[in-house]
């Protein structure tokens, strides 16, 4: 029986497997909802990942990722523009739930942060078209603050949903707990993202004390400092459903172990702490 609501973001086991690897390894424990990355996909073909899904009836809660908007000429950003569009074609023919932008920092030498943010949502509304020709909604990650320069410079789910509002239908955010759980404002922003539809997507690991490195050192649900359960909360009195997709970034631990060791206790925690 399928573990319902329980979803893979595949980053959670790059290292163990490559796509094909890490889907029949998640058959195996019931798992029939994934969250590939664009290079996963690239390695094997996108004809063979679309194919994978198909035959193994997965739903495939996002692909990971789109965006880096900013750069610091306009042919840059309009090199970002064509692979978001190429991105977007990649998440609608693994027929994706959304696809996921990480929107980009600060471009090279630049301080102007209100100026970036202005790139993202102009690359945004650039792209946007596409996107709903294709059917493919688009998900705003907001990033921690500390990957404000060189990742991320949308921080809070209160400034993604801003430009959600900025820009119409198409565009809503994914809630990924690691990014968004220290935020004082972050149940009204919840709420307000609820009134409009705009959740896309709900990504949960844990925030390890002490954070031995800031992108490869995410815990296992129940091993940090996330109140999980109080945030899940939040998100479906808003009126969101769907599936918990574990994304953990675990280079000294967790990629280090078994894969289907750490499927098994992406289950377990799932049923017990999230």
């Amino acid at each position: 029986m399928a573990v319902e609501g329980l979803s893979i973001n595949l980053a959670t086991v790059r290292e163990q497997y490559n796509m094909r690897e890490a889907v029949e390894a998640c058959l195996k424990q019931d798992i029939t909802a994934i969250a590939p990355w664009r290079d996963q996909v690239h390695a094997i073909g996108l004809d063979e990942a679309a194919r994978i899904v198909a035959d193994n009836r997965l739903r495939v809660t996002g692909l990971c990722r789109g965006g880096m908007f900013p750069a610091a000429d306009a042919d840059g950003r309009a090199a970002a523009i064509d692979d978001n569009k190429r991105a977007i074609d990649e998440a609608a023919a693994l027929n994706a739930d959304c696809l996921v932008l990480v929107v980009g920092g600060l471009p090279p030498g630049s301080r102007d942060i209100r100026g970036a943010r202005e790139m993202v949502a102009e690359g945004i509304e650039a792209i946007l078209p596409h996107a709903r020709a294709a059917g493919i909604p688009l998900a705003i990650e907001p990033l921690h603050p500390m990957y404000a320069a060189d990742r991320a410079c949308v921080n809070t789910l209160e400034q993604a949903l801003d430009i959600c509002d900025l820009l119409g239908d198409g565009i809503g955010v994914a809630i990924d707990v690691y990014h968004v759980w220290w935020d004082p404002e972050l149940e009204d922003q919840i709420a307000r993202a609820g009134t409009s539809n705009r959740i896309l997507a709900h990504h949960i690991c844990d925030w390890l004390v002490p954070t031995r490195d800031l992108l490869l050192d995410r815990g296992m649900m129940g091993d940090g400092v996330i109140d999980l359960k109080r945030i899940r909360k939040a998100i479906e009195k808003a009126g969101y459903f769907g599936a918990q997709e574990v994304e953990i970034f675990s280079a000294q631990n967790w990629w280090k172990r078994p894969g289907h060791e750490v499927l098994s206790t992406c289950i377990e925690r799932f049923r017990t702490v999230c």
